[in-house]
């Protein structure tokens, strides 16, 4: 059974960073293309940013792009979200997906393609 556990969360000023890690077990992270998935509270669960399997492409939402960095350790079996000059509409609870899909250079950019699911970490970026 594949298992996915988000850590890093917690509370900054806007403008920080936070780095969150989410580990994969019960599989190997170069068999998924995985992604980081955001909800805010009365949000729907909003696309943040995913890498393909192969690690060869990658995605992120219009909001975060320049500011947040995926990146993923095959060693370690995980994968990262660097979040920098972190905003107040930032603030949600985090979530760490796994996807069976295939594409090699354009990972799903949508929640219903993703698998797995962690439980989440809370972000809180404060003004």
């Amino acid at each position: 059974q594949v298992q996915l556990v988000e850590s890093g969360g917690g509370a900054v000023q806007a403008g920080g960073s936070v780095r969150l890690s989410c580990a994969v077990s019960g599989g190997v992270v170069t068999w998924f293309a995985m992604a980081w998935f955001r909800r805010s509270p009365g949000q729907d669960r909003e696309f943040v940013s995913a890498i393909t399997w192969t690690g060869e492409g990658s995605e992120y939402a219009d909001s975060v792009k320049d500011r947040f960095i995926m990146s993923r350790d095959k060693d370690k079996n995980e994968v990262y979200l660097q979040m920098n000059n972190l905003k107040p509409e930032d603030t949600a609870v985090y979530y760490c997906g796994a996807s069976d899909s295939a594409t090699r250079y354009r990972p799903p950019r949508s929640a219903d393609e993703y698998k797995y699911w962690g439980r989440g970490t809370q972000v809180t970026a404060s003004s």
